[in-house]
């Protein structure tokens, strides 16, 4: 399970990524650029819950830290993103499954004014005021707008390969194959016991009823 969640969250992020940057990057669209890896991240957190949210946010972070054309200090949005799955994954529904699409987008909305927030405020702490000159208003409104307009075309999708990640058929099929054949084996031991004590059971019923029976006949003639 656990081997099934790195690889299928790794093939994610890095799809993710160079979405966001060969494609959403280049629209040139005002304000803030669509975060498909935030919303993969956010999609990821609310099945795996918060320590799963924040290890992939974490390597989320890091990948777009890493990744051309980045032009802030290494780190800055691996700590974001971490921040923002630990807290995405701390609302996952109990049951795995989303009753509404209510509470998934609440919580987009919050992690992209979060997350731009965050991201200002690590910025101001290690001498970065380009937000200032953007305009942190803006970039706050268009965030939280793309996002929410992204998000119904990935979140959804990532959560249903998540689940289906976690309900792994072959580990399923082979865990069932094989609980099956432990169960035939302890029925099928049980169940000869149980019929052959059963069937001696039964004969000696069968043979005492025969002889009491015959008694009683006998008894009957010698009346």
């Amino acid at each position: 399970m656990r081997v099934n969640r790195i690889l299928l969250s790794s093939a994610l992020l890095v799809v993710a990524l160079v979405v966001q940057v060969s494609v959403l990057a280049r629209l040139h669209l005002p304000g803030a650029v669509p975060d498909l890896l935030l919303l993969t991240v956010l999609g990821l957190a609310l099945v795996y819950g918060h320590v799963g949210g924040a290890l992939v946010g974490f390597a989320a972070g890091l990948l777009a830290d890493l990744a051309p054309p980045a032009d802030h200090a290494a780190g800055r949005y691996a700590l974001v993103l971490c921040v923002i799955g630990y807290l995405a994954g701390l609302v996952k529904p109990e049951t795995g499954q989303v009753k509404s699409a209510t509470g998934p987008m609440v919580v987009v909305v919050a992690a992209a004014v979060g997350s731009t927030l965050l991201y200002a405020g690590v910025g101001a702490l290690v001498g970065d005021t380009a937000a200032r000159h953007v305009g942190l208003g803006s970039l706050l409104f268009t965030a939280a707008l793309y996002d929410l307009l992204l998000a119904p075309f990935v979140v959804p999708g990532v959560m249903a390969l998540a689940r289906r990640a976690e309900n792994d058929p072959l580990a399923e099929n082979t865990s069932t194959k094989s609980g099956g054949d432990i169960a035939s084996g302890w029925l099928s031991g049980g169940t000869g016991l149980r019929i052959g004590d059963q069937r001696g059971g039964l004969r000696v019923k069968t043979a005492r009823a025969r002889v009491a029976r015959a008694g009683r006949i006998k008894g009957v003639k010698r009346l």
